[in-house]
C-alpha cells in the first residue's frame, strides 16, 4: 500500500488519509495506520460506531502528535482526501445476521461520492469487494486498487529476491 500510494501521489509525506468502513476488525487499516504514521498524515476515520478505529491505534497517533478525526459520513470529509481508502464491512464478523445486514451498505462509493472528492484523491482497498465501491468508479482515473494489486506483486517480488540475495 506504500509503494501505490507513492506511485500515484509521487510522496508520503504530509496526506490527508480517509479510511472507511471495518476500522475495527480491518488489519490493512491498522498495518497502513502504523506505517504512514512515519510520514506526518492526518487520518480521516469513517465508520459506524461499533466498527471505529480501536482506542489502541488513536493511543498510538496521539502519542505521536498525529491528527486524526472520527465521522460516520463519508460526504462531510471525501472532499480532503488524498487518498480514499476503503473497505468492506465483513459478514463473519457479526454476531447476528441483522446487525450485518444494517450495517453492509452504509458506506458505498459511485460517482456522485466521487464528484465531491479532489481531482488527484486516489481510492485504494484491500479487495477483493462486495458492493462497498460501484463498478462504475472502476473506470475513474482516480481509482487504483487494481494497480494497487499489480503494485503489491511488484513488492512481493522485490522482497523475494532480496531474501534469497538474488539482488
Amino acid at each position: 500500500d506504500l509503494y501505490s500510494i507513492y506511485k500515484t501521489q509521487g510522496t508520503l509525506e504530509n496526506l490527508d488519509i480517509c479510511m472507511v468502513g471495518d476500522l475495527k476488525y480491518g488489519r490493512t487499516v491498522h498495518s497502513l495506520l502504523q506505517a504512514m504514521s512515519h510520514f506526518h498524515p492526518t487520518f480521516h476515520f469513517v465508520a459506524p460506531e461499533s466498527l471505529q478505529m480501536p482506542e489502541a491505534y488513536k493511543l498510538h497517533l496521539k502519542a505521536l502528535n498525529i491528527p486524526y478525526y472520527e465521522h460516520t459520513e463519508l460526504d462531510e470529509v471525501i472532499g480532503k482526501a488524498d487518498i480514499l481508502y476503503m473497505t468492506r464491512i465483513q459478514k463473519e464478523r457479526f454476531f447476528n445476521e441483522e446487525d450485518y445486514i444494517r450495517m453492509k451498505d452504509c458506506y458505498i462509493l459511485d460517482k456522485a461520492k466521487m464528484s465531491l472528492a479532489k481531482e488527484d484523491m486516489i481510492v485504494l482497498h484491500p479487495l477483493p469487494r462486495v458492493n462497498e465501491i460501484s463498478v462504475e468508479v472502476d473506470d475513474d482515473p482516480r481509482a487504483a486498487y487494481f494497480r494497487q494489486v499489480q503494485y503489491g506483486v511488484y513488492v512481493r517480488m522485490a522482497l523475494i529476491l532480496t531474501l534469497l540475495e538474488l539482488v
